[in-house]
């Protein structure tokens, strides 16, 4: 691909030689350096752009009548628009570059690589924005081993883009301090709940709209015979035993982060 436009000049060039002048194939030599700009950098497209103009002039010592002239500015046109081309889109490139790479670093700070296993109990996880080629969004998803069993969060914030980045940032690490101090899955909810609405408040939404989020956090006990869960609005996780799968709704509905001060903060813990 990267030699597509050397290709094209010699294919071009070679269907001008070797075929009668009427066909004038030459007046296709200005496309070879408008395929390299958006492949190649400014100068090798420039110097391409010459090449294909050296190579119209020879053209037009073997066969006089080909409109040298005509095509000849046409090709330095061609050329002066392909290399201002190739540098706006290495320009982007360099911007959409940086942009991952701040976007990769956030991931990271927000979803933290999983350990793949605390005792007896194996974690995975899997990350897909919805958004193509998005890197991060207001998902959000946690373990850790406290004292208290392994804990584990796992949520969604309303909303999108660097707001509802930075809401999540507020919660994960809300929990990743609360996990381990917090002798009950109610405390730890409402610290998520004061987490999320001490950042809605220092950072408004933009509009009318509140900015709030599902969360559901889960503790298996170090002995492992039973599983805890508080599930603040978030879908219900699912429970798959050999050949049986169950849908663990809750059976009192907890409220959501930042929506405790508006209908209460009355959390349901089912085990």
């Amino acid at each position: 691909m990267r030699l597509s436009p050397v290709i094209l000049t010699v294919v071009i060039a070679s269907l001008a030689y070797t075929t009668p002048p009427e066909l004038a194939f030459s007046r296709l030599l200005p496309a070879a350096p408008a395929l390299a700009a958006a492949m190649w950098p400014v100068l090798p497209t420039v110097l391409l752009g010459t090449v294909c103009l050296f190579l119209m002039i020879g053209l037009s010592l073997v066969f006089p009548d080909l409109g040298t002239w005509w095509t000849a500015a046409g090709i330095i046109a061609v050329t002066v628009a392909a290399a201002y081309g190739s540098h706006v889109r290495l320009q982007r490139e360099r911007t959409l570059f940086h942009v991952r790479l701040v976007a990769d670093v956030a991931q990271q700070v927000v979803l933290s690589r999983m350990p793949r296993r605390f005792g007896n109990i194996e974690i995975e996880s899997l990350y897909l924005a919805a958004a193509a080629e998005a890197r991060i969004g207001g998902d959000f998803y946690e373990v850790a081993d406290t004292p208290y069993g392994v804990r584990l969060l796992i949520g969604d914030v309303r909303g999108k883009g660097l707001p509802a980045v930075g809401t999540a940032a507020a919660i994960v690490n809300a929990f990743r301090e609360a996990a381990f101090t917090e002798t009950g899955l109610v405390n730890v909810a409402r610290r998520l709940d004061a987490s999320c609405t001490r950042y809605n408040d220092a950072f408004p939404a933009d509009g009318s709209a509140e900015r709030f989020a599902t969360a559901l956090v889960a503790e298996i006990p170090h002995e492992g015979r039973r599983i805890d869960i508080l599930n603040c609005g978030h879908p219900p996780p699912l429970l798959l035993n050999g050949r049986s799968l169950r849908v663990l709704e809750s059976a009192v509905p907890s409220p959501l982060l930042n929506l405790a001060e508006l209908i209460g903060d009355h959390y349901t813990i089912d085990s």
